[in-house]
């Protein structure tokens, strides 16, 4: 799978896509990430890619015509088009799994005000990370190159790590345990250490229940409401 970033910072995304799980398959060629600096494509010697917005404002906003300058030099007939935008939907695991069947993402980030909106008409999906503004859209870039990648086969050494996992099945994920079995007076459940495998299936399932009901209520309520299971109704 390949991914194309567009942006203002090429070191701000290239450095951590180095490192850990997406460095080692970007090595091992099972991923592809071109990072792209959006100056190259500005028309004079300043490489100027930002001016005042018009009706007046504060701050600068980036000029479409660079950034579909640079879209344009990386889209191919198979790309999908994700636009980072603290008005875009917000990410969800169901959007990395999507998007992981995919040959080619290209994911344009913004900064300053934002990119001139007639940019909208070259993309196919605006992203945001949540309510919040960053200064820049490289960390939601990183964010789904991160989110993605892991799910592409074979970049995980395990593949049921991606399958029974927070939000692979609406559920938050049950807790793990490793040594020391003791630890300043907290010790590991011992169904844990039972060897009964559909025992502890069992409480790994009531764990994820359990978790999922008492710290994310929204996502308890539309598990709940969607699955035909007496532990939803408890």
């Amino acid at each position: 799978m390949r991914f194309d970033v567009l942006t203002l910072h090429p070191g701000m995304v290239e450095g951590p896509l180095g490192l850990s799980i997406v460095g080692r398959a970007r090595a091992a060629g099972l991923l592809e990430v071109g990072v792209h600096d959006i100056r190259d494509h500005a028309g004079d010697r300043y490489r100027t890619v930002d001016d005042g917005p018009y009706g007046g404002g504060a701050g600068m906003v980036l000029r479409v015509d660079v950034v579909a300058a640079a879209l344009r030099a990386v889209q191919t007939p198979v790309s999908r088009v994700l636009l980072t935008s603290p008005s875009g939907k917000p990410l969800e695991q169901a959007d990395l799994r999507r998007w992981s069947g995919m040959e080619h993402l290209v994911i344009v980030t913004g900064h300053y005000e934002g990119i001139d909106a007639r940019i909208e008409h070259l993309v196919d999906e605006e992203v945001s990370l949540g309510d919040f503004v960053l200064t820049g859209g490289e960390i939601a870039a990183l964010a789904i190159v991160d989110g993605v990648g892991r799910l592409v086969p074979g970049v995980l050494g395990n593949a049921d790590s991606a399958a029974d996992e927070s939000f692979a099945h609406g559920l938050l994920e049950y807790p793990h345990y490793t040594r020391p079995r003791e630890w300043e007076g907290h010790e590991v459940p011992e169904i844990l250490l039972s060897g009964h495998h559909a025992r502890i299936d069992a409480w790994r399932r009531e764990q994820a229940i359990q978790r999922t009901r008492e710290r994310r209520p929204d996502l308890w309520a539309a598990w709940s409401a969607s699955v035909d299971d007496p532990a939803a109704h408890d």
